[in-house]
């Protein structure tokens, strides 16, 4: 019988030496480009993995996908964990991700949830006020759009840098993934809170 040391230290030994994108189960990789890049732009939510010392900080907030320069944009207050976490060590890992409907099954090893996502590795880094405003346009674009006019988001006035820290994390890497049931799964049924 294999103890649960040997276990952990099998693990560490096997992931200390793999690529970041790697994927566990084949039969949910995703490698279209197009694919991750559209859920990128519809996701309501990122999560930002940060690290400064031992401790590991996740950070949750809106955000927006520059396709054009393959990079996300998020904003925080220049003062707080985030961005001293940041000014300590820049690489991250974010996420974006969509829940589907669950899958009941008597054994409980079986149990299931369908689920879209991306995973990004790449170094955030906070930008200018130039690249800071078109970025908050786009956040506001992306989340305020005024489609009865067929316009986007009301213009914008660049807050303070005192007040508003703009951050792109370039990305590196990064990996689609993603568990769909057919669509007349018996016991799939949608989440309700």
């Amino acid at each position: 019988m294999i103890k649960e040391d040997e276990v952990s230290q099998q693990n560490e030994a096997i992931y200390a030496s793999q690529d970041y994108t790697r994927v566990r189960y084949e039969r949910r990789v995703v490698t279209d480009e197009a694919w991750m890049k559209d859920l990128l732009r519809r996701g309501a939510v990122g999560v930002l993995a940060t690290q400064a010392g031992d401790q590991p900080f996740l950070n949750t907030h809106n955000y927006v996908y520059d396709e054009a320069g393959h990079c996300i944009y998020f904003h925080r207050s220049p003062v707080g964990r985030t961005s001293a976490n940041l000014a300590h060590n820049p690489r991250v890992c974010y996420t974006v991700f969509e829940m589907g409907r669950l899958y009941a099954h008597p054994e409980t090893q079986n149990f299931s949830v369908e689920y879209r996502s991306v995973v990004i590795f790449g170094t955030a880094e906070r930008v200018g006020q130039e690249e800071a405003a078109r970025a908050l346009q786009m956040i506001v674009d992306k989340y305020a759009p005024r489609p009865e006019s067929g316009e986007a988001g009301r213009p914008l006035e660049m807050p303070c840098s005192e007040t508003v820290a703009v951050y792109k994390i370039r990305i590196e890497q990064w990996s689609g993934k993603k568990n769909e049931f057919a669509a007349d799964r018996p016991g799939a049924y949608d989440y309700a809170a």
